[in-house]
């Protein structure tokens, strides 16, 4: 589920019912949240965290209480695990390659300051530190999904849940939001 394509969980392109099916043919699922994913369904948070950053949906918890009331509809029985993945991956020690790079992006990053450069970023092009302008950053940010690109099109082919998003009509343009679903 991403923030891109608008959760549908009812309806028989629903991810409850999905789920349903991929239970019963497998015996197991794992569904994945992207960060930010559900806000049409729990709204924008007003909040904001420490560094500014405005808080976003807890759509896993609230999923995994869906998942459960669903199931007990259906007198079935699950076991439904939610597992908060960002803790755990940002306890885990860096190794020596990770201490390397992190060093060899600071320095590049305070040489580029020094030598009177603003607004950039350093990274990783082509096996090369680079100085990419943060405007080149943020108009090609891969935070944003063309749900009718290609990757869009591999999530659903891979995980063979149910497309939501309904393609524009001849000569109408494809956008990087696509807000309208099919229920």
């Amino acid at each position: 589920l991403v923030p891109e394509v608008p959760v549908v969980t009812e309806g028989p392109k629903g991810c409850l019912p999905h789920l349903q099916r991929v239970l019963e043919k497998k015996g197991y699922a794992l569904i994945v949240v992207a960060e930010g994913a559900g806000e049409e369904i729990l709204g924008q948070n007003a909040e904001v965290d420490k560094g500014g950053n405005r808080k976003l949906p807890e759509l896993g918890l609230w999923l995994k209480d869906e998942i459960t009331r669903f199931f007990k509809s259906k007198d079935t029985e699950v076991t439904v695990k939610y597992i908060d993945p960002s803790y755990t991956i940002r306890s885990v020690a860096a190794n020596a390659a990770d201490a390397i790079y992190c060093e060899l992006l600071a320095q590049n990053a305070v040489h580029g300051a020094m030598a009177g450069y603003t607004a950039f970023s350093v990274g990783m092009v082509n096996n090369r530190l680079t100085y990419i302008p943060i405007d080149a950053l943020v108009n090609k940010s891969p935070r944003k999904m063309d749900c009718m690109g290609r990757t869009w099109e591999r999530v659903l082919s891979v995980t063979g849940q149910p497309n939501t998003v309904v393609k524009p009509n001849a000569g109408e343009a494809s956008s990087a939001v696509c807000p309208r679903t099919v229920l």
